[in-house]
């Protein structure tokens, strides 16, 4: 008894308390959720991720692919999970946009915390090349001339890819069936078998394929054209007189609620991370140019990008196209 007592004032028992495990974060792998499909650019910035992980905060990531609902079960399986630092999530211009729609499990947007972003990068429409269209204005065009014929593909429902393609049939005074999918991947697929006339993504996620031949760009969603070598022919949707401009953004998110010592080590290793010669030069490499970030950064363009999107949203309509889709 006297040692039970004695153990009860020295602290003989087993569990930490929050303070030592705040001083020992990282002593494990940390889990980094992928929303998407394997092979899209999400999932390859976040593999990207894994050395300089250790290198900076003496553990690697585990990266986790959770597809579907269009980044929204990943993210949902972030929400629930532990607030000790040990599961992160990448997170997208998706997350704001998820957030909009009714019938949503969490409000994504104010229920993640957004730590840093990692990159930005334009949506782009991709078609086969064999195909006779080589711009946007030209695939408007013939599908005018053929209701209902040209498809697109997409990673989810009211993601950043669907709403352009709304974007651009409202633009474009023309129907464009979508079809979604759950990554860019799929998306991918679904174009090189004939399944979907054209896609939106990332420049990344095709952009081997553009390299191969295998598809071309129609247009890109800024008002500039992209650098990289790859794309830079490919005009932007300003350029073809369609007003439509959207960029996909890449960040890292965390639960809300993490110990202040832990998330302050997660912030110091992310910004080293994301800043490592050899991580910025492997995305340079896969055509993507980092663009990184801080936490009140990121957070002050997380809510300024939730307040244009709320507008987007209700000029397109979309979230009663949403709804009525899923009928």
């Amino acid at each position: 008894m006297l040692l039970c007592s004695i153990g009860l004032v020295v602290g003989c028992g087993t569990k930490e308390t929050p303070a030592t495990a705040a001083e020992k974060y990282p002593d494990k792998p940390i889990t980094l959720i992928v929303p998407f499909a394997a092979g899209g650019s999400a999932d390859l910035v976040a593999r990207s991720m894994e050395k300089p992980a250790e290198k900076y905060l003496g553990k690697t990531f585990i990266i986790k692919n959770i597809p579907g609902g269009a980044g929204t079960i990943g993210w949902s399986e972030l929400i629930v999970s532990e607030d000790d630092g040990y599961t992160l999530s990448i997170v997208t211009t998706g997350a704001l946009l998820q957030s909009l729609y009714k019938e949503r499990q969490y409000h994504y947007s104010s229920a993640l915390d957004p730590l840093v972003q990692v990159m930005s990068e334009p949506v782009i429409a991709v078609t086969q090349s064999e195909q006779p269209w080589n711009s946007m204005k030209e695939l408007i065009g013939y599908a005018g001339q053929n209701h209902g014929k040209i498809k697109f593909g997409h990673p989810g429902l009211g993601s950043g890819s669907h709403v352009v393609g709304e974007m651009l049939s409202v633009a474009g005074g023309v129907e464009f069936p979508q079809v979604p999918f759950k990554g860019d991947s799929e998306a991918l697929a679904a174009l090189l078998g004939g399944h979907v006339q054209f896609i939106l993504t990332a420049p990344t996620s095709v952009r081997e394929h553009v390299k191969a031949g295998t598809v071309k760009v129609l247009g890109v969603a800024t008002d500039k054209r992209i650098s990289d070598p790859v794309f830079n022919s490919a005009p932007t949707f300003q350029e073809q007189d369609i007003n439509v401009m959207y960029s996909y953004w890449l960040g890292i998110a965390a639960h809300k609620g993490l110990d202040k010592e832990v998330k302050a080590k997660l912030l110091d290793g992310l910004e080293k991370i994301v800043n490592d010669p050899d991580f910025v030069r492997n995305m340079k490499a896969m055509g993507v140019e980092v663009e990184y970030l801080n936490h009140e950064d990121f957070f002050q363009k997380w809510l300024k990008e939730t307040r244009r999107l709320t507008k987007v949203v209700k000029e397109s309509g979309i979230a009663e196209k949403i709804a009525e889709q899923k009928k």
